[in-house]
């Protein structure tokens, strides 16, 4: 017998939970503990009390293993909700890096256009290096990054993903 083998795909999840110490271990636990990866992760405090954040993972899974991902979220006690953005549909994803470069004549020159055509814009300029700041959706970030390589890159940060769903509905 032959069990065809799902396809794993991409998924982006907003995830809702009490702001207490040890809820990110225990979510990072949970994909360490089944084996499952996360690509990205981002928190942050979302009410101006700060008791309740938004942990925003992203994942490869088939839907067979994302359902029960979702599900073993949702069991967790300081959980409120757990929302695949992808399978909801039109959602808008954004991440920011910093990018160091080093530059000096031509290539220095070359770094500022490519920096314009990318929208990126200069935090940080010395004489022999810039520090770029770029946003926008992780292909954009990861063509500008490829390219600064070829003029000089020196060093990269990035956020991760921060994703919401577009329309009235809130996670």
């Amino acid at each position: 017998m032959h069990i065809k083998e799902e396809k794993s795909e991409r998924h982006t999840l907003a995830v809702i939970v009490d702001n207490e110490p040890g809820i990110l271990a225990r979510i990072a636990g949970l994909f360490t503990a089944r084996g499952y990866n996360i690509e990205s992760l981002t928190v942050s405090e979302i009410t101006e009390d700060k008791q309740v954040s938004r942990i925003t993972i992203v994942t490869s899974a088939s839907s067979h293993v994302l359902e029960q991902i979702v599900a073993q979220l949702d069991r967790l006690v300081p959980v409120h909700k757990v929302r695949d953005l992808t399978a909801e549909g039109a959602h808008v994803e954004r991440e920011l890096a910093l990018v160091k470069v080093r530059g000096t004549g031509e290539a220095r020159i070359e770094a500022l256009r490519l920096a314009e055509v990318y929208r990126a814009r200069v935090v940080d300029a010395t004489i022999s290096s810039f520090v770029f700041e770029v946003t926008g959706g992780t292909e954009k970030i990861d063509k500008f990054v490829e390219l600064m390589n070829e003029v000089g890159l020196i060093e990269v940060a990035r956020t991760g993903i921060v994703a919401i769903s577009r329309g009235k509905d809130a996670a």
